[in-house]
C-alpha cells in the first residue's frame, strides 16, 4: 500500500468512524521538531457542547495540557496536517477496530489495521459517551459565521427577524438529509451538486452539516446562472475555509460533471427543476432531492376533466391540482427509471409557499409507474410533458413508445 493509500484510508475511517458515532480517540505521537515548544502528544475524541458534537482536542505537554474544541470535520483536517509535519504516530481508536500509522521522516509509511473482537479480552473497549445521542438530529448552530454573512443572523450571532424563515428551512433541510443518508449512506468523496443554488444559504448550511459537524469525506457544488451571487458564495466560502464547497456560475442544462452521487434542486423554478432531474437520471445519481418552485408548463397544457369543473373553475384550486399532478407525474417517472420516491411537506406554508418536496433513492424498476403516468397524463389531456421528453432520449423504459407517448 503506498504512503498516499495509507493516509487516504486512515483519515477517511476517522472521519467515518465519527460519523457513525464509533469513534473513541485518534492520537498523534513522536513529534518530530524538539526545537519547537509541541505538544508530546495530541489526543482527539468526541464531545457534547451545548447539543452539539465537537472534537475536542487535548495538546498534551510535559508540564500542563491545553484543551480546545473544534468542529468534528475542521478538528481531524488539524490533526491530519500535523501528521507528517509535526508528528510521526497516529493512532485511532473506534469501537470496531484499530489503527496505527507511522510515517518516516523519507515518507514511507507503515500502516496497521486490526479488527477487535468483542469477545476477546485483549483489549477492553468502552463505546464512546456520545452514542446514545447519536440519533438525535442537530441543528444548525445560529453563531456559524457564514449565516451572519448571508443576512440571516447578527454579529452575535442571533436570528435576525427578517432571517427565521430561512434558517427553519436549514435545519428542516439538514435533517430530511441526515435521514436518508441514515438509510442511504454515501461513500466515501462522494459528490453532491445543488444546482440552482441561488444565495447558497442552503448549500453552505448542507456542506457545514455533513463537512463539519459529521465529519463526511463529500464535496459539495452550487451550480447558479447568476455571476454576483456566485462571487458573493466564493468569497464566503473562502473566507470560511470551506475547502470542499464550491459554486460554479452556468446553465443547469449546460453544466456536466462527471459524477454526482447526490443532486439538489430547491426552488428551482418551473422546468427547471426538470432539468436538474434530468442531469441525476443522466449521472446516475444515487440520491436526488428536489423542492420544485412552480408548476406553469403542465397548467398551461392539461384539460380539466369534465366532472371537475365546478372545482377547478378556481384560478387557486386549479394551480394547486396542476402543482400536485406535476409533481405526481415526475415521481411515476423517477420510479419507471428505478427510483423510490416520497413527497412530503418540506415546510409548514407559514414558512414558505414552496412546501412540497420530492425525494427519490436508487432502488429497483417499476415498470407499473409508467402505466398510472400514462392514466394521468390521458385523465387530465396532457399533450406535452417536458420532464418525459427531456429523459426519453436516454431511458430504455420509454425508448419503446413510439409516436403513442406523445411529447
Amino acid at each position: 500500500m503506498t504512503t498516499a493509500t495509507s493516509l487516504k484510508e486512515f483519515w477517511a475511517t476517522a472521519r467515518a468512524s465519527a460519523a457513525s458515532g464509533e469513534l473513541i480517540k485518534i492520537t498523534l505521537s513522536k513529534p518530530r521538531h524538539k526545537a519547537l515548544d509541541l505538544p508530546r502528544n495530541r489526543y482527539g475524541r468526541l464531545v457534547e457542547i451545548k447539543n452539539n458534537t465537537q472534537l475536542q482536542i487535548t495538546h498534551r505537554y510535559d508540564d500542563r495540557e491545553e484543551v480546545k474544541n473544534h468542529l468534528v470535520g475542521q478538528g481531524i483536517s488539524l490533526l491530519e496536517s500535523a501528521l507528517g509535519e509535526d508528528y510521526g504516530n497516529a493512532d485511532l481508536f473506534t469501537t470496531t477496530q484499530q489503527l496505527s500509522l507511522s510515517l518516516s521522516r523519507k515518507g514511507n509509511a507503515r500502516f496497521q489495521r486490526r479488527t477487535l473482537n468483542p469477545r476477546s479480552g485483549a483489549l477492553k473497549i468502552k463505546k464512546p459517551v456520545l452514542d446514545h445521542n447519536r440519533e438525535k438530529h442537530r441543528d444548525i448552530p445560529a453563531d456559524r459565521p457564514y449565516l451572519q454573512a448571508l443576512g440571516i443572523t447578527n454579529a452575535h450571532g442571533q436570528v435576525l427577524r427578517d432571517g427565521k424563515r430561512k434558517f427553519k428551512q436549514i435545519n428542516k433541510f439538514v435533517e430530511i438529509i441526515d435521514a436518508l443518508l441514515k438509510e442511504h449512506p454515501l461513500t466515501n468523496g462522494a459528490r453532491i451538486v445543488d444546482m440552482g443554488s441561488g444565495s447558497g444559504y442552503l448549500t453552505f448550511a448542507l456542506y457545514d452539516h455533513l463537512v463539519n459537524t459529521r465529519a463526511l469525506d463529500v464535496s459539495v457544488t452550487g451550480v447558479e446562472l447568476r455571476p454576483k451571487l456566485v462571487e458573493k458564495c466564493r468569497d464566503i466560502a473562502n473566507r470560511n475555509n470551506f475547502q470542499r464547497l464550491h459554486f460554479v456560475e452556468g446553465y443547469i442544462d449546460d453544466y456536466n460533471p462527471d459524477r454526482i452521487d447526490m443532486l439538489i434542486a430547491l426552488h428551482a423554478c418551473d422546468t427547471a427543476t426538470d432539468d436538474a432531474l434530468h442531469k441525476g437520471l443522466l449521472a446516475d445519481a444515487e440520491i436526488m432531492v428536489v423542492a420544485p418552485c412552480c408548476q406553469k408548463q403542465v397548467r398551461r397544457d392539461m384539460e380539466v376533466p369534465a366532472g371537475l369543473k365546478p372545482m377547478l373553475d378556481h384560478g387557486i384550486l386549479l394551480e394547486r391540482q396542476a402543482a400536485m399532478l406535476t409533481d405526481s407525474m415526475r415521481a411515476l417517472l423517477l420510479e419507471a427509471e428505478g427510483y423510490k420516491t416520497k413527497l412530503f411537506e418540506f415546510i409548514p406554508l407559514e414558512h414558505t409557499a414552496k412546501n412540497v418536496m420530492i425525494t427519490a433513492v436508487k432502488a429497483k424498476k417499476r415498470p407499473k409507474a409508467l402505466e398510472e403516468f400514462r392514466a394521468l397524463r390521458k385523465q387530465f389531456g396532457v399533450k406535452k410533458h417536458y420532464f418525459r421528453k427531456l429523459i426519453k432520449g436516454s431511458s430504455k423504459v420509454l425508448k419503446g413508445e413510439g409516436m403513442k407517448g406523445g411529447k
